[in-house]
């Protein structure tokens, strides 16, 4: 993604979604004083250069029973076994992020659990178990203080 395809009109169109993903683009239209098609066009076209991804709703892990989150970071045998490890994480659905890092660990997930049972049986049953993991250590998140998508600054060329 070249930064020279992203203008001042992109930008302020990424501020305000970024801000509230359902606001109507005439609103977003009037904001930024052009046509509504011409957001609708800049949208598409943010999504196809990759620059937009997703969309939907966010839900609150605690409301449908899952209040521990957890960071988990994995040791393994050698970093050329990621990508294999990452299809094996990407079977377990209480993962929700996972990075091939530097630093003491190769990889480091972030994953949900209803409470600590569930997760030393996933740590225990699950993880330590996949083929070129040689450790992990655990953090658990007793609070979230900042939550926020990635600020977007509207003068910056």
């Amino acid at each position: 993604m070249s930064m020279e395809k992203i203008d001042k009109l992109d930008r302020k169109i990424l501020s305000i979604l970024s801000k509230n993903a359902r606001i109507a683009f005439k609103d977003v239209a009037e904001a930024c004083d052009v046509s509504r098609a011409a957001v609708h066009q800049r949208v598409e076209r943010l999504k196809e250069l990759g620059v937009i991804v997703g969309s939907g709703f966010s839900v609150n892990p605690k409301s449908v029973g899952y209040g521990t989150c957890t960071y988990v970071g994995i040791r393994l045998e050698r970093g050329s076994m990621y990508k294999d490890v990452v299809k094996k994480l990407e079977k377990i659905p209480e993962i929700v992020e996972c990075h091939f890092t530097t630093g003491p660990y190769t990889m480091l997930v972030k994953l949900y659990v209803r409470d600590n049972e569930q997760l030393m049986q996933l740590l225990n049953g699950t993880l330590q178990s996949i083929d070129g993991v040689v450790s992990t250590e655990t953090l658990i998140s007793l609070d979230q203080s900042i939550k926020r998508d990635f600020p977007i600054h509207i003068n910056e060329e």
